[in-house]
């Protein structure tokens, strides 16, 4: 009877669970499947946010775990180093912290146009004036008068004349592309338009009085090139004014304003055009703003959703077209009335944030201080070595690298630049201080305070494209009011122009004895 209850009891057991078993497997299958749901629907949801701070997203869904290994470089990785508890590995090490090089920028020969033209105009007028002098010698060589010695002189003037207009052109003209403006610079047309005209006109002058006469005077001949080249370098003055001494008296002040942080600076400029008065803010922006982070300006909107998903509206009575509306409204009114504590939260939100960064940075520079004291011992112990033995500094860098990542992982996770800094940046940055032998806070110097722009990858910056906005034309002289914005991406600079106050000074003399006095002493004294 013991072993049939007992079977009896296995069985019902056994039937129970086959029936908990397939009721499992279902809710196992449904499970799985909202899981797969929700895991598909996070994994587009990192690539979308992986993706849109630096560069436009991409559709490919295998980014997804190459961007999860990239945040958690100071986490996944192992390594054995003599400084640190952590167990890392240099071969995880050198898998990781890569990112994912953004789409090349095609060639656009376009820009190149400009340079293109100025060398042919710049050939041309290096050819006229030897054409000149060339031609009648082809032509009609033994028609022409002797050459003594005046036109000799004016050989060698020429000469140099020659060499210095190309030496000053190169300095000039012949420069690097910085930058593609969206319309032509007017100084440059005038002044390429200028040269054309000269050149045309000392050829129509050459054909109808020397080609088709054949002068015989070729010291003559030589003297109309010589006046054409001593043209063409005061030219050369001209453009030298109009382009480069111009501009630099100011004129303006402008206020730049980035849209998002409002962050603010101040520059004086010159007469310019707005195009030009762009690019040059432009130059400005990338060496004295600070880098843009866009999560920072998170905080803001996540707390404001956080408020309205709290709020739970019931509508009993009206289940009509207006119940949406009535909703919104519902919530509207219960946000303003809680919008007398959300300031509590938001003081709270942001001592807690102030305590957290602390708490990072105090461990931050405690490893670090730890690893470049690792690093001294290591160059003590390496002068007793023999020459051949000596460490090379990127290798000491990714010694000593496990020992810091966690902690430097964590802080920039804290103050939100983990998407500034890669890991090769970070032992290339290691490795130029332990070379150039500075300290743990010249190292933390880039981590600890924001930089501008250029401190970062240049793929973040290289390749942005920004549009200029302006109710005014570009090439229009910059004004007193002038208003005009700098479009990017993510956000857009304002950039508002009021002309420099007329100064003036006045003059008051002062003679040498005005302010002159003599010291009167009491021959009492109070003893």
């Amino acid at each position: 009877m013991d072993t049939e209850s007992i079977h009896s009891g296995y069985s019902h057991h056994s039937n129970r669970s086959r029936g908990s078993n397939k009721q499992s497997e279902r809710s196992g299958r449904d499970r799985h499947k909202s899981h797969s749901r929700d895991s598909s629907s996070r994994s587009d949801k990192n690539v979308t946010i992986s993706t849109s701070s630096a560069q436009p997203p991409q559709p490919d869904q295998s980014s997804a775990p190459t961007d999860a290994q990239d945040d958690n470089w100071g986490e996944t990785t192992t390594a054995v180093t003599g400084t640190s508890d952590h167990s890392l590995s240099q071969e995880d090490l050198a898998g990781f912290g890569k990112e994912t090089e953004g789409p090349v920028e095609k060639l656009n020969c376009v820009r190149f146009l400009p340079l293109v033209l100025t060398l042919v105009l710049g050939l041309l007028v290096l050819v006229t004036p030897l054409a000149f002098l060339v031609l009648p010698q082809l032509v009609w060589p033994e028609r022409l008068q002797a050459c003594g010695t005046a036109c000799e002189g004016l050989f060698l003037s020429l000469a140099f004349k020659l060499l210095i207009l190309l030496l000053a052109g190169w300095a000039l003209f012949v420069r690097p592309v910085r930058a593609s403006l969206p319309r032509i610079a007017v100084f440059r047309a005038l002044l390429g338009l200028l040269t054309l005209l000269l050149l045309l006109s000392y050829w129509l002058f050459f054909g109808v009085r020397i080609l088709d006469s054949q002068d015989e005077n070729y010291q003559g001949i030589v003297q109309f090139a010589v006046s054409l080249v001593d043209a063409l370098l005061f030219i050369h003055y001209l453009a030298v004014v109009l382009l480069e001494i111009r501009h630099l008296q100011p004129y303006f002040s402008v206020c730049v304003m980035r849209s998002t942080d409002g962050e603010t600076r101040h520059y004086n400029l010159g007469q310019l055009s707005i195009q030009r008065a762009a690019l040059v803010i432009l130059e400005h922006y990338y060496k004295d703003f600070t880098v843009h982070n866009p999560a920072l300006l998170t905080a803001a909107k996540t707390r404001a959703a956080k408020h309205l998903a709290g709020l739970k509206v019931y509508n009993v009575d009206d289940a009509g077209s207006d119940a949406a509306t009535a909703q919104s409204r519902a919530k509207i009114a219960a946000a303003a009335r809680q919008r007398d504590t959300s300031h509590n939260e938001l003081y709270y939100e942001e001592a807690e944030h102030d305590r957290r960064v602390r708490k990072r940075r105090a461990r931050l520079v405690v490893a670090v201080e730890e690893a470049f004291t690792h690093v001294r011992r290591l160059k003590e112990e390496e002068k007793k070595k023999p020459p051949g033995d000596e460490m090379d500094p990127r290798e000491a860098a990714q010694a000593i690298f496990p020992s810091m990542a966690r902690a430097l992982q964590k802080y920039l996770r804290t103050t939100r630049q983990q998407h500034c800094h890669s890991m090769d940046s970070i032992q290339a940055h290691l490795a130029f201080c332990i070379t150039n032998n500075m300290t743990p806070k010249a190292f933390l110097e880039s981590y600890l305070n924001a930089g501008p722009t250029l401190q970062y990858g240049r793929e973040g910056w290289q390749a942005r494209q920004w549009t200029l906005v302006s109710e005014a034309s570009v090439t229009s002289p910059l004004r007193h009011g002038t208003e005009f914005q700098l479009k990017s991406s993510d956000f857009c600079l304002v950039v508002t122009s009021k002309s420099i106050p007329h100064l003036k000074l006045s003059e008051e003399y002062v003679h040498p004895k005005s302010h002159k006095f003599v010291l009167q002493l009491q021959s009492e004294t109070s003893v």
